[in-house]
This record gives C-alpha cells, sequence and structure tokens, in this order.
C-alpha cells in the first residue's frame, strides 16, 4: 500500500517581496542601541549594537530602479533589517532612519561601490524611502491550501 496520504491538505503562503536568503548568521557591530535587547527566529540586536542576522533571513536585496551588485547586497541586509525593526516599532523611525540610511551608503563605499552610485542610493532613500520605515500594522498573510 502507498504511504502517501490524500486525504490531507497542504497549506503555503506566497512570498512576495524576497529574492535573497542568507545561508549562514551574519555579525555586524552598528552604533543603534535598542532600549531592550531584540531576540526574534531570525536576528538580534543586543544593547549594545552587535547585530546578528541569523541563518534563514529572506530580504529583497538592492531596492528601487537599481542593480543588484556584490558591491549593494551586505548593505542592503542590514538596511532591510533596520527598516523592518522599525516597521516593527522596536526602533523608533525617526531617530533611526537616517542612521540606517548612512550606514548603507558607508558600507557599500566599504564594499567597493564607487561614491557617486552610493552617494545617489543615500539620496534616493532620504527622498522615498520613509515609507518603507514607518511602523505598519500589516495583515496577516493569506495562507492557500490545495484541495482536501
Amino acid at each position: 500500500m502507498n504511504s502517501l496520504s490524500t486525504d490531507r491538505q497542504s497549506c503555503f503562503r506566497k512570498l512576495n517581496y524576497y529574492k535573497y536568503q542568507l545561508v549562514e548568521d551574519f555579525h555586524i557591530e552598528i552604533e543603534m542601541r535598542p532600549a531592550i535587547p531584540v531576540e526574534t527566529r531570525y536576528l538580534s540586536l543586543s544593547d549594545l549594537g552587535q547585530l546578528i542576522v541569523k541563518k534563514g533571513y529572506s530580504w529583497d536585496g538592492p531596492s528601487g530602479p537599481t542593480i543588484d551588485t556584490a558591491t549593494f547586497m551586505r548593505g542592503s541586509l542590514v538596511h532591510d533589517v533596520l527598516y523592518q525593526l522599525m516597521r516593527m516599532e522596536i526602533l523608533d523611525h525617526s531617530d533611526s532612519r537616517e542612521y540606517a540610511d548612512r550606514l548603507l551608503k558607508k558600507m557599500c563605499i566599504d564594499d567597493g561601490m564607487c561614491r557617486f552610485r552610493a552617494w545617489y542610493v543615500y539620496t534616493a532613500l532620504r527622498w522615498w524611502g520613509e515609507k518603507s520605515a514607518v511602523p505598519t500594522r500589516d495583515e496577516p498573510p493569506q495562507i492557500d491550501c490545495t484541495p482536501a
């Protein structure tokens, strides 16, 4: 007899935003200090500024009209984490957003991006990035199921 059951449904959710997923933990020390340490399944941020993005974390990479290059990836990872913490109201977006944007610019330059492109990225974020940092009350993801 076949061990597969045909009386159970499978349920899934669609992912709309993510292009990349970490295959190992990423550690960086940053100047942001949360009021209390943050610990989630995919990241932690200590009150001393030690940020750990854990294996399995997914992010969308560089956003906007840009090209995903190696010089942009590390900065986009940290930037997306910080913006996520702002949307979750763990970090105050009005106090933290400019630092996150400046950190992205610095990390991109450190990773070999030309200064003009890094300036352009930073400037675009300052003009249009706020809506991605403001706290949101996201609806739960839609769950689709196959027939039982």
